[in-house]
């Protein structure tokens, strides 16, 4: 989405001017300008093939239905999202190259003040503190601005780079579920939790520009 198309639909839906930034990354929520470098980011890969990171192995579609199926999901996700139950698919940048994409969601904000988080990178921009970088931002974001007094994530035991992730940033073991990841395959999913108190904040604050324009976006 050039600037001035941006710009025209953000007086129509003003979380389009919503803009995190960190020492190395700018977070926007994703338009469809963004769609066909996502796409080609996902095809590339996210993970090898005899794993699977996700809770629904969405990456195992044949090629095609890959393309579709992500499609339709970040146009879904956008049509639906409400205040009282909305889902924000950031597009992470470095240097204008898109690394990844970052999701904060969240129910009946206004009342539980609990946010999820989700995320993935490009095969080729991981390893880098990326990972560490972007979740860092949303939750800034969320304890910081939205005034959120929990976030919770979860991952599979077997996954240790998103595992390490939540360890450094401060969350804590939030109890586990045994989930089929693929069809006759079992996997443990650890349920995660951090309160703004135990934050492992760094060393810098999320740069938020265009929150008041969009806040009611957030049920806030």
């Amino acid at each position: 989405m050039t600037a001035t198309s941006r710009d025209a639909l953000t007086r129509l839906w003003p979380l389009f001017g919503l803009r995190l930034a960190t020492p190395r990354l700018i977070l926007r929520p994703i338009c469809d300008d963004d769609l066909a470098e996502l796409v080609d980011l996902v095809l590339a890969g996210i993970h090898p093939a005899d794993r699977m990171p996700f809770l629904t192995p969405w990456t195992d579609a044949p090629r095609a239905e890959l393309i579709a199926n992500t499609l339709r999901y970040h146009w879904r996700i956008r049509a639906e999202s409400e205040p009282d139950d909305w889902s924000v698919q950031f597009a992470v940048r470095s240097r204008g190259a898109l690394l990844g994409l970052q999701e904060i969601t969240a129910r009946n904000f206004a009342v539980t003040r609990v946010v999820a988080s989700g995320s993935w990178l490009g095969r080729v921009h991981q390893g880098q503190g990326y990972g560490t970088e972007m979740r860092a931002a949303v939750l800034d974001f969320a304890f910081d601005h939205l005034k959120a007094t929990r976030a919770t994530s979860a991952a599979f035991t077997d996954n240790p780079a998103s595992q390490a992730v939540s360890r450094k940033l401060g969350y804590v073991p939030d109890g586990s579920d045994v989930v089929q990841r693929r069809p006759g395959e079992a996997a443990v999913d650890q349920r995660l939790l951090l309160i703004p108190e135990t934050f492992n904040k760094p060393g810098w604050s999320v740069q938020v520009a265009g929150f008041e324009a969009c806040r009611t976006s957030f049920g806030v």
